[in-house]
C-alpha cells in the first residue's frame, strides 16, 4: 500500500510516529499542543472514504491520543475536529486547549499567526509525545 502525506501537512509538522492506522504529527504550533492524525491510506478526503473497520480505528486512535495529551498537557479541554478545507487529505486534528489560551474560547484556525518550535522545545515535545503514546521512533 502506497501512502503520501500532503506536502502542506509535511510542511507545517513534525512525525511524531505510527499508531495502527494513523501517521501522528505535532503542528508545529507551540501556542498549543496539537496533534494531527492522518491515516495512511491514499486518496481519502472524508471519514466516510474509510472502511467501517477503519473508522472504528480512526475513533479509537483520536480518543487515544486526546486522553493521552489530554493527561500529558493538563488542558482543560481536547478539541477533536476534521476540517479539510485547505488541505483535502483526510486527517484529524487534536489540540489541547487551555482557559485563556491564545484562541480561548474560540478555535485554533485562523487565530493569530503560529509560533514554531525552537529546535530544542520541539525535541522535547516529542519526546514527551512519544513516551506517552508509546511510540519508540518518528514515522
Amino acid at each position: 500500500m502506497n501512502f503520501a502525506l500532503d506536502p502542506r501537512l509535511a510542511a507545517d509538522s513534525f512525525s511524531v510516529g505510527e499508531l495502527e492506522l494513523c501517521r501522528v504529527l505535532l503542528m508545529n504550533d507551540s501556542r498549543y499542543p496539537w496533534l494531527i492524525l492522518v491515516p495512511r491510506r491514499d486518496g481519502l478526503s472524508e471519514i466516510h472514504d474509510l472502511s467501517p473497520r477503519e473508522r472504528a480505528l480512526l475513533i479509537e486512535e483520536a480518543s487515544f491520543a486526546g486522553a493521552r495529551l489530554k493527561a500529558l498537557s493538563g488542558a482543560k479541554k481536547i478539541n477533536t475536529g476534521a476540517l479539510g478545507n485547505m488541505v483535502a487529505q483526510l486527517h484529524v486534528h487534536v489540540v489541547a486547549r487551555f482557559e485563556g489560551d491564545f484562541a480561548w474560547p474560540g478555535p485554533v484556525w485562523g487565530a493569530g499567526k503560529p509560533e514554531a518550535y525552537t529546535p530544542a522545545a520541539a525535541e522535547e515535545r516529542l519526546a514527551a509525545l512519544r513516551a506517552a503514546l508509546g511510540l519508540d521512533r518518528p514515522a
